[in-house]
């Protein structure tokens, strides 16, 4: 069988880029895709460790958004569960003082539509962070105002913060994330992983 993502893989437009960073580094495509997938994970950009491992959200991060989703992490990776898609599939890099580049907006331009088109079996799509927020929901709102107003996505869309540590003190000013939000949050991701197709 041929991979529908083979393309998106062997991806080199960014090599330029992506040498003149402060890590000097080639570009790692960290494709996680299968037409199979029941749910879209969208976020930002692979980390380091997502590029050194060629696996995302393995860190950290990835165990507080398993726990928000409530799923295992056999169940995450399951590629006829979950289908990853960041706003570009490579790690973009530091910059000059050791801080995350945004990712490259050509990316998504080039590879989105494409792979949203080779999933036909999606159910529920989490949107993880500002920046792919804007590409599926086509808004520039403010991240708390998006996520504050999830109701209105309902139902196949929801948006959430990124998992990231450094947000911990947004999670603790937001109490209604937790008692509101994770609830629904865990009964739809449930409810897409097992509906018949």
């Amino acid at each position: 069988m041929t991979d529908p993502f083979s393309d998106i893989r062997t991806c080199r437009l960014c090599a330029a880029r992506f040498a003149a960073t402060r890590t000097r580094h080639a570009p790692a495509p960290v494709v996680w895709l299968d037409p199979a997938a029941r749910i879209l994970i969208a976020g930002q950009a692979p980390g380091i460790r997502a590029h050194e491992r060629q696996r995302p959200f393995d860190d950290r991060s990835g165990d507080r958004l398993r726990d928000w989703m409530g799923v295992t992490r056999d169940e995450f990776y399951d590629l006829r569960q979950m289908a990853f898609l960041p706003s570009a599939f490579c790690f973009p890099g530091y910059d000059a003082k050791g801080s995350d580049l945004p990712p490259p907006r050509i990316c998504a331009q080039t590879w989105h539509g494409d792979v949203m088109e080779k999933l036909p079996n999606l159910r529920l799509r989490l949107l993880i962070g500002v920046y792919a927020q804007a590409i599926h929901l086509g808004t520039r709102a403010p991240l708390t105002r998006t996520v504050a107003e999830w109701r209105e996505h309902l139902p196949g869309t929801i948006p959430l913060p990124h998992p990231s540590w450094r947000n911990t003190a947004w999670l603790r000013r937001n109490p209604w994330f937790e008692t509101d939000l994770l609830p629904v949050l865990r009964a739809e991701v449930r409810k897409a992983m097992t509906c018949p197709t």
